[in-house]
C-alpha cells in the first residue's frame, strides 16, 4: 500500500472514501522495517537516535509470526540476537518497572542478568537473579572491562533523556566498538526478547522471495468467495 502516495493526494484534497481506502488491510503475515545505522564507522558516537536522520538504509523481515519477522530484520541488519550469554541492563527510572518483565524474560530462557545497583535493585525486588556491577567511575571491573573481554552478548540501557550521562555514553560507544547488540528502548527490548525466544524455540527459519508474499495478495484479492461463485449456486439448484 503506497502510504506516501496516498497521504499526498489526501494533503492535495482527496479523501479517504474517494481513494477507496477505509479498511485496515489485513494480512496473514507481519513485517518488520529496520533501519542500518552507520555507528560502527564512527568511532566513539553515542548510538543514540533522536530526529536527525541517521540511517542509511532499510531492510525488512516478513514472516507469519512477529518473532520471526523481527529476528529476520535484525539479522538483515546486522545486528545480532544473541541466545545465551549474559545481559547487561542499565535503564532510567521511568523504566524500572517495565525492565523486570523483559529482565525475568530473558532469565527464564538462560540468560545472566547484569546490572549497576540502582536497576539491580529493582530487579532484586522481583526475585531476578542478578550481578551488581560498579559504575565506571566506582571501580573494576566495569561493564567496559566486561565488554573487551568479550564477556557481554546484549546490552539494555535507556538513556537520561538527550544530553545522557557520560558513563551511559561510553558505555554504548563501547557496546558499538566491541560488536556486542544495544538496545535503546523499553519497546525494542521487548520486541528483542520475543526474537531471541523464536530463535531459541524455532533454531532455524525459512526465506520467502517477496514476489511470492504479492502473488498470495494478489490471488487473495481475485479469488471468488464460495457463496458467491456461479458454479457453487448451479449446483446447488441441480
Amino acid at each position: 500500500m503506497p502510504l506516501a502516495k496516498l497521504a499526498t493526494k489526501i494533503m492535495l484534497g482527496k479523501t479517504l472514501e474517494g481513494l477507496k481506502f477505509t479498511k485496515e488491510i489485513r494480512t496473514d503475515y507481519y513485517a518488520v522495517k529496520e533501519s542500518v545505522f552507520p555507528f560502527v564507522r564512527f568511532a566513539g558516537v553515542d548510538a543514540v537516535l533522536g530526529p536527525e536522520m541517521k540511517s542509511t538504509g532499510e531492510v525488512m523481515g516478513i514472516d507469519s509470526t512477529f518473532g520471526v519477522a523481527y529476528a529476520k530484520s535484525q539479522i538483515a541488519a546486522g545486528q545480532k540476537l544473541p541466545i545465551k550469554g549474559n545481559v547487561f541492563i542499565s535503564v532510567k527510572n521511568q523504566d524500572k518497572r517495565n525492565i523486570v518483565f523483559i529482565a525475568k524474560k530473558l532469565a527464564d530462557l538462560g540468560f545472566k542478568i547484569m546490572a549497576t545497583s540502582g536497576t539491580a535493585q529493582g530487579l532484586k525486588n522481583n526475585d531476578i537473579d542478578v550481578r551488581v556491577l560498579p559504575k565506571l567511575h566506582e571501580g573494576r571491573p566495569n561493564i567496559i572491562d566486561l565488554l573487551k573481554d568479550g564477556k557481554v552478548d546484549l546490552i539494555i540501557n535507556t538513556p537520561v533523556g538527550k544530553i545522557t550521562k557520560e558513563d551511559e555514553a561510553r558505555i554504548r560507544a563501547s557496546a558499538i566498538l566491541y560488536d556486542v547488540s544495544l538496545v535503546t528502548t523499553i519497546s525494542g527490548a521487548q520486541a528483542t526478547v520475543n526474537g531471541i525466544e523464536t530463535l531459541i524455540k524455532k533454531k532455524a527459519f525459512s526465506v520467502t522471495p517477496l514476489q511470492e508474499y504479492h502473488k498470495k495478495i494478489k490471488d487473495s484479492k481475485t479469488k471468488i468467495p464460495r457463496h458467491k461463485d456461479p458454479r457453487v449456486r448451479q449446483r446447488r439448484k441441480k
